[in-house]
């Protein structure tokens, strides 16, 4: 069971994580990109003498990641029924093609939606150039922990989603996902084998393996640079969405944006299943 003091001032170990372009090219390769290897938008974030290359925003999500913690025994989660619900990116800072960076980890808050209804754990990542101190992004995630409710109870309160616009989406990118797009994108940090091994996957009450929801992110993210900024995807400086449906390896992932002021709301669907997988989504272009 959850004791909310003890996980709320949880210490996590600064992760220092040393990557060399190699690496972002591989998780460039890991969301798909690539498949049209003479078009620059592709290019430039897979080819390191390409023109404007450089490492792809969404990239932060997979720098200075303290690992599954909630598996160690003393956190008292029941760790095969947590879900990833939400998750944030901030860039203060262009992300390097390579570098050594620090991240770390906290606790930022914890709700008790009941015994039947599960928790809710907030947490936040700050990186850091090592030689320089310098922030370079905030990242938030969501974790649904299906199996830990009726702990007790906190003050902390669910934190709003962000309001989808109605009516019709003013524009959308498609992007098919190679079929073997997570097995790629694994080797970027997440290992479960849900992504990977059939067996694993039906046990879990999926007909094949799925997509790291985080690869599905950052294809969205990808997209929309190339619908709204024409391909610098170093525009992007905030993403925030809600994980809502799997994505299997091979499916398009269409991206459908609302301009909002100077932000831009999105949502992706599969085009195939015509299925919502990520849902109440934020970004803003600098």
């Amino acid at each position: 069971m959850i004791d909310y003091h003890a996980l709320m001032s949880r210490a996590f170990p600064i992760v220092e994580h040393t990557y060399t372009a190699k690496d972002t090219i591989l998780y460039a390769l890991g969301l798909g990109l690539g498949t049209d290897p003479l078009n620059p938008s592709h290019l430039r974030a897979v080819y390191e003498r390409a023109e404007g290359f450089g490492a792809l925003p969404a990239m932060v999500n997979v720098i200075g990641y303290p690992g599954f913690w909630a598996m160690e025994p003393d956190t008292g989660l029941t760790w095969q029924k947590i879900l990833h619900g939400e998750q944030s990116l901030t860039l203060h800072a262009p992300l390097p093609a390579e570098g050594t960076l620090l991240g770390k980890t906290r606790i930022t808050g914890i709700v008790d939606k009941g015994a039947d209804k599960g928790a809710l754990i907030y947490s936040t990542r700050e990186i850091t150039d090592k030689a320089t101190g310098s922030l370079i992004a905030t990242v938030e995630s969501t974790s649904f922990a299906r199996g830990d409710g009726g702990f007790g109870g906190s003050d902390d309160a669910v934190r709003p989603v962000h309001t989808m616009p109605a009516g019709d989406p003013q524009t959308y990118h498609d992007f098919k996902t190679p079929e073997g797009a997570a097995l790629v994108y694994r080797l970027s940090g997440d290992m479960n084998p849900l992504h990977a091994d059939p067996e694993v996957a039906r046990q879990a009450g999926f007909e094949r393996p799925i997509l790291h929801g985080l690869c599905s992110l950052g294809v969205a993210s990808w997209s929309i640079t190339e619908a709204l900024a024409g391909g610098d995807f170093s525009r992007l400086k905030h993403l925030q969405l809600r994980f809502s449906s799997p994505v299997y390896p091979g499916e398009t992932i269409r991206t459908e944006i609302w301009r909002d002021g100077d932000d831009y709301s999105f949502r992706a669907r599969v085009v195939e299943r015509d299925v919502v997988v990520l849902n109440n989504g934020l970004a803003r272009l600098g």
